[in-house]
């Protein structure tokens, strides 16, 4: 494995093609929207906002034969090792200028190394990491961008080991019960538990700061107004509506069956947050559509908050 991703990263930068469209306003006011950016600086210069750099360049859902960059011989090999989950650990990018209206961009991707065997939280995993660069007209660079993502083993759920002579072995309420845990778990800490024995309980607290109220989401130890350390929280009305959402269709999610849809869900109490939408079929959702909070148990342990159509 790590062989093959030397090999990879001594390639070093392999540019694709040319956008198939080129940088235009009616994509960056579609932009401008799904984000909630009032800034009509870039509709008005016929700029693009740096933050979408990458949208030129994506092949779509129906791309037809795709261009291989150096990291896809590297993520087909660990799929086949049984490395099949994946989660993004960071994202960082650099602008250089704005990619104006009418000019196509070139992505060129660079390989840049492979890390592990690591034991994570998730199961072990290989940390892989490249780097994106799109050019503009005069070959100059407009932004960069360094993904890494964690390449994992899914778990399986163990087997209760046999007992010792005279004793009984120790299981778990899944294991007793016979459910499988949920692979998925959530983190929680100190900053998080409020929320996560609200849902226990059917409720959706939101934090906010015991001196100055102001709400936030998702929970963390500072008020971002008065740079408060006090925290408390409120039980929100459990409604809400679609901001955002995107259909997941690959790479497989332990746990979950593909499709689905995973929404960014706008509380009227003013705050986002990140759900899943179930109970209806992944193309019946839509910008705006009216949801509720349900509570759907994973396992014995495991209890998630997810978004249903609102009944009218």
């Amino acid at each position: 494995m790590l062989e093959l991703a030397e090999k990879q990263a001594a390639l070093g930068e392999v540019r694709g093609g040319p956008a198939a469209d080129p940088v235009n306003i009616p994509m960056i006011r579609h932009w401008l929207d799904a984000m909630g950016d009032t800034n009509r600086s870039y509709l008005d210069q016929g700029i693009a906002p740096p933050a979408m750099a990458q949208v030129w360049t994506m092949p779509g859902v129906r791309r037809g034969v795709k261009e291989r960059s150096p990291v896809d011989d590297v993520l087909a090999a660990l799929d086949a090792a049984g490395y099949t989950g994946v989660v993004a650990t960071n994202c960082e990018q650099t602008y250089h200028r704005p990619a104006r209206v009418g000019e196509r961009l070139t992505a060129a991707t660079r390989f840049s190394g492979l890390v592990g065997p690591k034991r994570t939280a998730l199961g072990e995993g290989y940390f892989a990491t490249w780097n994106v660069t799109w050019y503009g007209e005069g070959d100059a660079p407009v932004a960069e961008m360094m993904f890494r993502v964690l390449k994992f083993r899914p778990r399986r759920r163990r087997e209760t080991p046999a007992p010792a002579s005279g004793s009984a072995p120790a299981a778990s309420s899944a294991q007793r019960s016979g459910v499988a845990p949920y692979p998925l778990r959530p983190a929680q800490n100190r900053d998080t538990a409020f929320f996560w024995e609200g849902v226990r309980q059917g409720e959706l607290r939101i934090q906010s700061c015991a001196d100055c109220g102001r709400l936030r989401h998702p929970p963390g130890p500072v008020c971002p107004s008065c740079r408060s350390t006090n925290r408390s929280f409120v039980v929100a009305r459990g409604e809400g509506t679609v901001f955002s959402y995107v259909v997941h269709h690959h790479p497989p999610v332990p746990g979950r069956e593909m499709p689905f849809v995973v929404a960014v869900v706008e509380l009227p109490e003013g705050v986002r947050i990140v759900g899943n939408v179930v109970d209806c079929p992944p193309d019946a959702v839509g910008i705006g559509m009216e949801l509720r909070a349900t509570y759907r148990a994973m396992d014995d342990e495991v209890i998630l908050p997810m978004w249903a159509p609102r009944e009218s």
